[in-house]
């Protein structure tokens, strides 16, 4: 008999990731579960922060758990244009 293992992945979208928009940063892995649970986050969110290895670290914004999180310089257009 095969036994088959499931892994849990991170992943983020611009959709989950915008649950945190709001989160008290700089915060811990604890603070963000916590606030994800209070502010009634989608599951994605609170498994995704679960995944996360910490060390007792401090994270000062999404970019620190999500590094290819979107800034506003990655929507560049021209102004003019429009």
């Amino acid at each position: 008999m095969r036994s088959t293992f499931k892994t849990n992945k991170m992943y983020w979208t611009l959709e989950l990731a915008k649950n945190l928009e709001d989160a008290p940063w700089p915060a811990s892995k604890d603070e963000l579960i916590d606030f994800a649970i209070r502010s009634g986050a989608p599951m994605e969110v609170i498994e995704n922060l679960q995944e996360i290895e910490d060390e007792g670290e401090i994270y000062e914004s999404i970019e620190e758990i999500w590094p290819d999180y979107p800034t506003k310089e990655d929507f560049f257009f021209n102004e003019d244009e429009y």
